[in-house]
């Protein structure tokens, strides 16, 4: 079930219409891919764009993403907020807490700014690019991987965890009507998320070491979320960009 092949009927017949989904076997990423559309102006708002193998996967912070086929659930989609572009930092954090949503019979958590947890371990991730006119979320989810296939030890999948049922037509379906509950809430002027990004948060209220891009390290108490989606710090730091390690 958990490898059940992708399939755009099926996956736009259990979705509001603001969505418009696409499959493809194989391409090199689909956050490169639906980036370049936005960018050219091809694509509107609720494009999204599956697949069932990426060749060059993206994540964070110009990582790789890499997923034997049909093991992973892995798509892009484009949006486009009314809210003030300095706000858009809270979006990326909107996805994360929506899939955590989507995954709580797992008890799953937000690590500090996308990652989901499961046990401490992760499961999924995601990546955000703002373009001209919005900004392209790409969301990775470990769904059919068995041991041997994660990418680290420190990572998990759905299999792993006990499922066998949900397929990944149902779960992107889920996610994406669950994204366009909470996207729409907050891009008309609700803050509600802020709330549940707290409640399911793993790194609020832990020591952390942040490991920053230019290769700084510091080390304090996460204290809370600021306004743009930046993490806070019992010192005063006001993290934008980082790997976050939980001490305790």
């Amino acid at each position: 079930m958990l490898s059940t092949a992708l399939d755009s009927s099926i996956i736009n017949a259990a979705i509001t219409q603001y969505w418009r989904v696409s499959v493809v076997e194989l391409t090199t990423s689909t956050q490169s891919d639906v980036v370049e559309l936005a960018r050219a102006g091809s694509i509107q708002a609720g494009h999204v764009l599956a697949a069932e193998y990426q060749s060059a996967g993206r994540g964070r912070l110009a990582r790789n993403f890499e997923a034997p086929k049909s093991t992973a659930l892995l798509f892009s989609f484009y949006i486009e907020p009314q809210r003030s572009r300095d706000e858009w930092g809270w979006l990326p954090l909107l996805a994360g807490t929506s899939v955590a949503q989507v995954l709580s019979k797992y008890q799953a958590q937000v690590k500090w700014p996308n990652d989901i947890l499961i046990k401490e371990k992760k499961v999924s991730g995601l990546i955000a690019e703002a373009t001209d006119k919005g900004v392209v979320i790409g969301v990775g989810i470990n769904v059919g991987m068995h041991t041997s296939e994660l990418p680290v030890p420190t990572a998990t999948s759905l299999l792993i965890e006990g499922e066998r049922e949900l397929t990944r037509n149902q779960l992107i379906a889920q996610f994406l009507e669950k994204f366009k509950e909470n996207y729409t809430h907050w891009d008309q002027g609700s803050d509600e998320i802020a709330h549940a990004y707290q409640v399911l948060s793993a790194t609020i209220g832990r020591e952390v070491r942040v490991e920053y891009p230019d290769g700084r390290v510091e080390i304090a108490l996460a204290k809370a979320i600021g306004n743009s989606g930046e993490l806070i710090l019992d010192n005063g730091s006001h993290v934008q960009a980082g790997d976050i390690v939980h001490l305790r």
